[in-house]
């Protein structure tokens, strides 16, 4: 009895309440994504929704422990001091800026989430490092977008007043004994118990909670987004690697069904030029030319220019980008390297030799260039083109005219292309590469031109109507020049952005991106319209092929003008799990297992056929996706990119 007088009944009831209010707080603002993303994500009812949120308390759990754990220590630690007045208001102010920074991640997802497609991790640590306006961009974001701002105010001072309204009264320990005894043992029951939510279960033989995990009660995997929440998202991608050797099949396999070595055997006299641009966030939904049989109800295009130069060109209708993020699609691009779960360019690996299109030209003679008008070091972009092998690098510093920045990210597209146009082909033949910038958050265009374009349903429809008409005023130019007539023009988006038809809310077609091949030379036959699945990493093997080069490539990637027919596994990852586009079905995976299996044609990935289908074609995806997967991570991880 003398020991359990001992027991400190009021401290851990009041640190349960407390704890418990982390929890409420949590699913309000699981409610808030969705509210603000549901478009994107859909749920058909109440008890889904409610499915949904029971079962992200096991995530809310983990970021509710990793957040709290010093607050959960000195709360229980015996230092007799713990009920004064000093004490508690040390505690309060611990508890509310851990947590209030933990929290205010999930806000931030209101709205980028449209833009990333999956909740928010480290990654955006990487995409940070580059970056020198991040203040100013916040301030600006927190302008256009005020309702998140005041929902984390009004949440935090409801949780701020909630949390005084349960007080500790002050108290000494009548026992020393029994309350530091009783307090060793609270300590040790709650270590077990902290341990145990950060990993998500007491089992050893499992490993700990991951995002992945989210879609394990989930019909459709986006709501897997609704599952996790961004504190869990981030800490658990803290420090992360995913990249890890695997063994699925032999290497014989590998060689015979994924043959991630091509070669073409094309005949070329005149090497033709190469111009490759990247355009910043260009979905495929804002274009006419790859919408035209898509039966979108009231459709508008953005971007007349690129509609008429598709009647002119070969374009892929039907083409996925292998990324997310800007950084994302450079690699994909250039270099046929996708990125996955966790992305090849902020791995530990991505610096080593790597064969791309870049080194290809190289080999062959050619003057190589990359444009990009932001400071130089933006996105991570002149590292990595250090790493391909670029003979030059033009960027905001060697435009050298600030009065045309934008004032946030990067020279104005128009006056950037026009230097663009100018400065390329003193050494013929060239490949070059621009990547756009206008397009983009925070969605501006140069006040000479407010009025001259729609404003669209949209914000992004305005900006990626200036880059169109920038674009065009390229072309202008660029058909002046001397080098022109034998160039090959090379037009995609880095990702996708925001979207305005149910078509594009669907899961795969957040990765739509067009895909442009144009000549003015006849002779390379780059005119009409393909149907078949196209991705960015077969950019680099066809214009491999179309300039004659003849030796092998280390491409996941095909040709998509040779007459050879290497296979097609068209990959990408919703930041969760690894997405493969084989034959007539798409394959979703976890990094051991294929746990999804739908219908090529079922772009919101809403039926999940795997306990259904065991068909020969099923069957032989999965393993061609868990090969294609293994090959990848071997030769990432052992350095055999070239």
């Amino acid at each position: 009895m003398k020991f359990l007088k001992g027991l400190r009944k009021q401290e851990v009831l009041v640190l349960v309440y407390r704890i418990f209010l982390a929890y409420v707080f949590y699913q309000i603002v699981r409610l808030l994504f969705w509210y603000f993303n549901k478009g994107l994500i859909k749920i058909d009812s109440v008890s889904d929704y409610l499915k949904l949120a029971y079962h992200g308390t096991a995530f809310d759990t983990t970021a509710i422990l990793y957040v709290n754990s010093l607050f959960i220590l000195l709360s229980l630690i015996p230092l007799v001091i713990n009920t004064k007045r000093v004490f508690q208001k040390i505690l309060f102010w611990i508890y509310f800026i851990t947590n209030g920074i933990a929290y205010s991640m999930n806000f931030g997802d209101f709205i980028y989430y449209k833009f990333s497609q999956s909740r928010l991790t480290s990654a955006a640590l990487q995409v940070a490092e580059h970056e020198s306006n991040l203040s100013k961009t916040f301030m600006i974001s927190v302008g256009e977008h005020p309702f998140v701002l005041i929902w984390f105010v009004v949440l935090m001072g409801l949780w701020v007043f909630l949390y005084k309204k349960v007080k500790i009264e002050e108290q000494k320990p009548a026992k020393l004994l029994p309350y530091f005894l009783s307090s060793v043992v609270i300590l040790c029951i709650t270590a077990v118990l902290v341990v145990g939510g950060i990993r998500g279960d007491f089992k050893h033989s499992t490993r700990p909670i991951n995002m992945v995990d989210a879609n394990r009660f989930v019909t459709n995997p986006l709501q897997g987004n609704v599952v996790l929440n961004s504190t869990f998202s981030f800490f658990r991608t803290l420090g992360t690697n995913s990249f890890k050797e695997v063994h699925f099949v032999d290497e014989k396999y590998i060689d015979e069904n994924v043959q991630s070595h091509k070669v073409y055997d094309r005949k070329v006299e005149n090497r033709p030029n190469i111009v490759i641009f990247i355009v910043e966030s260009f979905g495929r939904e804002y274009s006419g030319a790859f919408n035209k049989d898509k039966n979108i109800k009231d459709y508008v295009s953005y971007t007349p220019f690129m509609d008429s130069l598709a009647t002119q060109s070969l374009i892929f209708p039907n083409t996925f980008a292998n990324g997310r993020q800007s950084i994302h699609g450079m690699s994909s691009v250039l270099a046929g390297i996708p990125s996955l779960t966790d992305a090849f360019t902020g791995s530990p690996y991505s610096n080593q030799k790597i064969q791309s299109i870049v080194s290809v030209c190289n080999d062959l003679g050619y003057d190589t260039s990359f444009y990009h008008g932001a400071p130089n070091g933006s996105m991570g972009f002149l590292g990595f083109g250090n790493i391909l092998g670029f003979k030059h690098y033009f960027g905001k510093t060697e435009y050298n005219h600030d009065e045309d920045f934008d004032g946030m990210w990067a020279i104005w597209d128009e006056p950037f292309l026009q230097y663009f146009a100018k400065n390329v082909g003193k050494t013929q033949p060239f490949m070059t590469t621009v990547f756009t910038a206008s397009s983009h958050h925070p969605f501006k265009i140069p006040e000479k031109y407010q009025g001259k374009f729609k404003k669209g349903k949209i914000e992004m429809h305005e900006p990626i109507q200036y880059t169109d008409y920038a674009i065009k005023k390229y072309f202008e130019t660029a058909k002046k020049q001397p080098w022109f007539n034998n160039t090959i023009f090379v037009f995609t988006g880095d990702h996708t952005n925001q979207v305005y038809y149910p078509e594009y809310e669907k899961a795969m077609n957040r990765f739509a991106v067009p895909l442009i091949f144009y000549s003015p030379n006849p002779e390379y036959q780059l005119k009409g319209e393909n149907p078949e699945t196209a991705q960015q990493i077969d950019i680099y093997p066809t214009l491999a092929d179309l300039i004659g080069y003849n030796k092998p490539l280390r491409s996941w990637g095909r040709s998509l003008v040779s007459d050879k027919k290497y296979p097609s596994i068209v990959v990408n990852s919703d930041g969760t799990s690894e997405q493969f586009i084989i034959g007539n079905y798409m394959y979703r995976f976890d990094g051991k297992e294929i746990i999804g299996v739908y219908d090529k044609s079922d772009l919101g990935l809403e039926n999940n056929l795997i306990s259904k289908l065991k068909t020969p074609e099923v069957e032989k995806g999965k393993q061609m996706a868990k090969a294609w997967y293994q090959d990848y991570m071997n030769r990432v991880i052992n350095r055999k990119l070239n």
